[in-house]
């Protein structure tokens, strides 16, 4: 599996939830929640659901919901097991 980076992240955020005005998801904002970084539980659901498409891996709701943090769901998103592994 592919390494999920900051810059991934972005993409497939924005791709998902839009941009939230003035945002910009870069190595100094990933202890910000997301929250303040402009993006819901909503936003951060579809984000995990075109991610585990995109990377054929496993996120469990539960896990994606306490990644309040881009640097958690990063951790949470190379940390996971493919899916069917």
């Amino acid at each position: 599996m592919a390494t999920l980076g900051p810059e991934d992240l972005r993409r497939i955020l924005v791709a998902c939830a839009g941009e939230a005005e003035g945002t910009r998801l870069g190595s100094d904002t990933l202890d910000i929640p997301f929250e303040e970084l402009g993006y819901d539980s909503l936003a951060l659901m579809e984000t995990a659901a075109a991610i585990q498409e995109e990377y054929g891996i496993v996120l469990p709701d539960e896990d994606v919901s306490e990644a309040r943090t881009p640097r958690r769901l990063l951790g949470l998103v190379n940390g996971a097991v493919p899916a069917g592994g």
